[in-house]
């Protein structure tokens, strides 16, 4: 039987554990000078895992925090907060 998560917690855990995984894979892969074409498709997956989990963490803020801050009144700030977290990726 699969593991299932059973919160937001858990899930965000749950899926940097495999990020983990998979980091600790690709290094081992580094270190055996595996292919890099290899190494680079395995980069690739781990890419997904973390943005699956900020995919996750951003839902999970939008419901909870940001929907609290409309209800106060402080939408522009919760826009904002977000916002500068996204032009940080650029």
């Amino acid at each position: 039987m699969a593991y299932r998560p059973k919160n937001t917690q858990e899930r965000i855990l749950h899926r940097l554990k495999i990020a983990k995984g998979q980091i600790e894979n690709v290094m081992k892969m580094v270190e055996d000078d595996v292919y890099c074409i290899d190494i680079l498709t395995q980069l690739q997956a781990v890419e997904s895992q973390l943005k699956g989990t900020g995919n996750v963490l951003l839902e999970n803020h939008l419901k909870g925090c940001v929907a609290d801050a409309i209800s106060k009144g402080k939408k522009d700030e919760a826009i904002t907060e977000i916002m500068t977290v996204f032009q940080k990726q650029k």
